[in-house]
C-alpha cells in the first residue's frame, strides 16, 4: 500500500506545474469574465461600420476588411501621417527604449542592493516618486522648477548641441546616424523616470538570490565580473522575461497609437475604424513581444 502511494506521488516537476497553475488561476478567471468578451466585441467592430439607428442602439453593417485596407490606405493620423510610418517609428523606438531600460533598472537595482549606511534611507528617497506616482512627481517639478522648459533645454543640448557635434567630428558617422544616436540619448532622461517599478522588481530578484552561491564563488576565486555573468545573471534570467514583458506592453501602452484609438472613437466618430486599428495594435505588440522574447532566449541560451 505504502508502495502504491509512494508510486502515485506528484514529481518535482509536476508539483511545479500544480503550483504555477494555482497561481496563475485568478488571472485566468479574471481574463475569462472581463477580457473575452471585449475582445470577441473588438473583432467583431473591427470588420463592421457602427451608426446609431433611429429607434436608438446600436447598428452593425459588415464590411470586411475594408476598415483595415482604409486604415493603411486613405487615414492619417491626427499629426496627419501615414499609419505605415506611425507603425514603424513606434516600433523601432520601443525595440530600442526597451531594452535600455531593462539594463539601467537592473543597475539601478544592484547599486540599490549594495549595502552600506543609510541602505534604508537611499531606498526611501529612491522609490518614493514610485511610491507616490510619477506624475504627481511630474507635475511638482513642473510647477516649481519649470520642468518643461527644462526637458527641451536638454533636449536641444543633446540632438542640436555638443553630442551631435562630438560625433560627426570623432567617429565620421553620417549625419542621420549622429542624429539618431543623439535622439536615443536624449530619450534616456524619460526612461529612467519610468523604470521604478522594473527597479523594483529586479531588487527583489537580487535579494531572493542564495548568498552561498556567492561565497562559493569567492572562494573559487571568482572576481565581480565573474560571478555577475555566471551566478547574478542566470538566476535573474526568469525575471528578465518578466520585465522585458512589462517595459514592452508599457512602452506600448504610452505609445501615441494609444490616442488615435480613442480620437477615432471619441473625436472622429469612427469606432469602427478605431476597433481596426485596435485590433492591429494588439496583434502588433503580441507578435513584437513574442520577437523580443525569442531574441532574448537566443541570446542568454549560453548563460542557462
Amino acid at each position: 500500500m505504502n508502495q502504491l502511494l509512494r508510486l502515485k506521488k506528484p514529481s518535482h516537476r509536476n508539483m511545479r506545474k500544480i503550483h504555477a497553475l494555482v497561481f496563475l488561476l485568478p488571472f485566468i478567471i479574471g481574463f475569462l469574465l472581463f477580457f473575452v468578451t471585449p475582445i470577441i466585441q473588438l473583432i467583431q467592430f473591427s470588420f463592421s461600420t457602427i451608426s446609431v439607428p433611429e429607434h436608438g442602439g446600436m447598428q452593425l453593417d459588415f464590411v470586411g476588411f475594408q476598415n483595415f485596407v482604409g486604415l493603411f490606405t486613405t487615414e492619417v493620423s491626427l499629426a496627419n501621417q501615414q499609419y505605415i510610418r506611425v507603425f514603424a517609428d513606434e516600433n523601432i523606438r520601443i525595440f530600442l527604449n526597451a531594452p535600455i531600460m531593462v539594463v539601467f533598472s537592473l543597475l539601478a537595482a544592484m547599486i540599490v542592493n549594495v549595502k552600506f549606511k543609510g541602505q534604508g534611507i537611499v531606498r526611501t528617497i529612491f522609490f518614493l516618486p514610485i511610491v507616490t506616482g510619477l506624475p504627481v512627481v511630474q507635475m511638482l517639478l513642473a510647477a516649481t522648477t519649470g520642468a518643461d522648459m527644462m526637458d527641451a533645454s536638454i533636449a536641444d543640448t543633446f540632438i542640436g548641441g555638443p553630442l551631435v557635434s562630438l560625433l560627426m567630428m570623432h567617429t565620421f558617422l553620417p549625419i542621420n546616424v549622429a542624429l539618431f544616436i543623439a535622439g536615443v540619448a536624449n530619450e534616456i532622461f524619460n526612461l529612467i523616470s519610468n523604470a521604478g517599478v522594473q527597479t523594483l522588481i529586479f531588487l527583489a530578484g537580487l535579494q531572493s538570490i542564495n548568498a552561498s552561491l556567492y561565497e562559493v564563488a569567492k572562494i573559487e576565486g571568482a572576481n565581480a565580473y565573474e560571478t555577475f555573468w555566471k551566478i547574478t545573471l542566470p538566476m535573474l534570467a526568469n525575471i528578465i522575461v518578466f520585465v522585458i514583458a512589462y517595459s514592452f506592453v508599457d512602452l506600448f501602452l504610452t505609445s501615441i497609437i494609444t490616442s488615435e484609438i480613442w480620437a477615432y472613437g471619441f473625436q472622429r466618430n469612427n469606432i469602427g475604424m478605431g476597433a481596426a486599428l485596435s485590433l492591429v495594435y494588439m496583434i502588433n505588440i503580441i507578435v513584437g513581444l513574442a520577437a523580443m522574447l525569442f531574441l532574448f532566449r537566443k541570446v542568454m541560451g549560453k548563460y542557462e
